[in-house]
C-alpha cells in the first residue's frame, strides 16, 4: 500500500509522496516534492490494492490506459501545455506505469463546490473564458489524433492563480482513425448518447462525442453545477445496472433514447443570460447538445465562432481567440 513519504524513482528524478489528493477505482493522485528545485507536482499512480483485485483483462486496461496517457502526453508540442496538463516525468513504480504532472489548485468539480458553498457563483465571462479554453484542448486532443470521450468536472483542473482551466486524466483516448465499435468508455454523467447507449452491443464515438459533453459543461458551467437530466438519468441507470442500465432506461421511454435537453432545462440556462445573449448561447446549446453526432457543430473553429458570438452580446470581448 502506498503510503505518505513514499519515495517515488522516475526517469527524471525521484519525487516524496506527501498527501493524497484525489483517486478512483482506476488510480491515485498524490501532492509529491519533486527532485531538489524543482517544487510540488502531481504524483498519478495506477491502485494497486484494486489491481491485485482485478481480473487479468481489467489489469491489462488499467495499464494500458496509463500507457496510453503518458505516450498521448509525450507526443505533445511543449506549447500545447497551455490548455492540458503537462507531463514532467514519467516511469514504473512496482510494476506499474506512474506519471509526475503540473500540480493545479484543484479541479472544476470541486470548485464549484466551493463557489456553492460559500454562497458565491461563476460570472458569465468566467464560465465563456472557461467553456473556450476547454474547447481548445479538445481542439489539441483531435489535432494529435484522438477521441478524448471523458470529459468532466473532475477531468478538468483549474488554476486559482490565474483562474484558468486545463484538460487532464487521457488515459480513455481513443484514436480517432479507429472508425469500429468499441467497448464502453467514459464516465455515464457526462457522455454523449452515442456512448452510452449501444448498436448491437458496442459504442460508435468521435470527436463530435466531445461536444455533447462540452456541452453538458456549457449547462453545468451557466447553471451553477447543475447536471442536464438526461446525464443524471443516465449515471443512476449505469450505477445500478452497469452498461446494461441503458436497455433499462431506454424501457422507460418506450425503447427511445431519452431527450438530452429539457424545454425546462433549455429556459433555465436562458433565464441565467443577458438577455441580447439568450438566443446565440442557446443556439451553441442546441447545437452540442443534440442526440444526432452529425448534427452538432464540424469542428472546434465553429464551437469558437458561436461563443464569440455568445460573448459579443454579453457586452465581452471575443473569448475563444
Amino acid at each position: 500500500m502506498t503510503t505518505a513519504d513514499a519515495i517515488i524513482a522516475m526517469e527524471r528524478g525521484h519525487y516524496r509522496l506527501r498527501e493524497q489528493i484525489g483517486g478512483s477505482a482506476y488510480g491515485h493522485v498524490w501532492r509529491a516534492s519533486g527532485p531538489r528545485g524543482a517544487g510540488d507536482v502531481a504524483v498519478k499512480l495506477i491502485n494497486q490494492q484494486q489491481m491485485d483485485r482485478a481480473q487479468p483483462a481489467q489489469r491489462d486496461r488499467w495499464t494500458g490506459s496509463a500507457a496510453n496517457e503518458i505516450a498521448f502526453l509525450q507526443s505533445l508540442a511543449p506549447w500545447d501545455g497551455r490548455h492540458i496538463v503537462r507531463l514532467l516525468d514519467s516511469g514504473w513504480h512496482q510494476g506499474l506505469p506512474v506519471l509526475a504532472l503540473e500540480l493545479m489548485s484543484t479541479d472544476l468539480g470541486k470548485h464549484m463546490t466551493a463557489l456553492r458553498d460559500a454562497a458565491d457563483q461563476l460570472t458569465i465571462t468566467r464560465a465563456l473564458e472557461w467553456l473556450a479554453q476547454i474547447n481548445q484542448a479538445l481542439a489539441k486532443v483531435h489535432q494529435y489524433g484522438w477521441r478524448y470521450l471523458d470529459l468532466k468536472p473532475a477531468n478538468v483542473l483549474v488554476d486559482r492563480q490565474r483562474n484558468t482551466v486545463k484538460l487532464a486524466d487521457f488515459g480513455t483516448n481513443r484514436l480517432l482513425g479507429e472508425a469500429r465499435q468499441h467497448s464502453y468508455a467514459g464516465t455515464a454523467n457526462w457522455q454523449a448518447p452515442e456512448q452510452f447507449f449501444p448498436i448491437d452491443g458496442a459504442y460508435t464515438s468521435s470527436a463530435r462525442s466531445d461536444y455533447f459533453s462540452l456541452g453538458a459543461m456549457f449547462y453545468f458551467l451557466i447553471t451553477g453545477g447543475q447536471a442536464l437530466r438526461f446525464c443524471s438519468d443516465c449515471g443512476h441507470a449505469y450505477r445500478a445496472h452497469h452498461t446494461a442500465g441503458a436497455d433499462v432506461l431506454r424501457r422507460t421511454h418506450g425503447g427511445a433514447i431519452p431527450a438530452t435537453l429539457h424545454a425546462d432545462e433549455e429556459a433555465r440556462f436562458a433565464s441565467l443570460l443577458p438577455l441580447a445573449a439568450r438566443d446565440p448561447a442557446v443556439a451553441l446549446l442546441r447545437a452540442l447538445l443534440h442526440g444526432d453526432p452529425a448534427q452538432r457543430p464540424r469542428h472546434a473553429l465553429q464551437i469558437s465562432r458561436m461563443l464569440d458570438a455568445v460573448a459579443q452580446a454579453c457586452g465581452l470581448t471575443a473569448v475563444a481567440a
